[in-house]
């Protein structure tokens, strides 16, 4: 028998997975307009046509992945897979000359690491109670 502590606790994981990966369905749209697409390119993302909204299905289809808890695991995988270029790329902090600026673009080199850091024990651990993975466990 379940411990009501621990009854209550289980329902942290999904709404952990919700507070981690929405923010990459939140953001996502942005990845397949002019703006974002030029905002990357003015970033120095090569071919950003094809890559800034290439980065946009990525961060989707990996954010729903986590936040259903379908396939989570590989889901957390796509995040890191979009997390590494993007933190090294748009968050260069060590080449901005404005002291205010490379401060801003170190919190978010900072944030887009515990981001990563968050996707590998998703990539290790899988998507937990609630999700559409512990559906099809024996």
């Amino acid at each position: 028998m379940r411990s009501d502590a621990s009854t209550w606790t289980r329902y942290l994981v999904p709404l952990g997975r919700v507070a981690f990966a929405g923010v990459f369905v939140a953001f996502a749209p942005a990845n397949f307009t002019q703006q974002g697409i030029a905002w990357g390119a003015s970033q120095g993302v090569p071919l950003a046509r094809v890559l800034v909204p290439l980065a946009g299905v990525i961060s989707l289809l990996g954010g729903l992945s986590v936040i259903l808890g379908y396939r989570a695991k590989l889901g957390a995988w796509l995040l890191v897979m979009f997390l590494v270029p993007v933190t090294g790329m748009m968050h260069n902090f060590w080449a901005v000359k404005d002291p205010m600026m490379a401060q801003f673009q170190f919190g978010f080199f900072m944030a887009n690491l515990s981001r990563i850091g968050g996707a590998f024990l998703i990539a290790h651990f899988g998507a937990g109670p609630f999700s559409l993975d512990a559906r099809h466990k024996p």
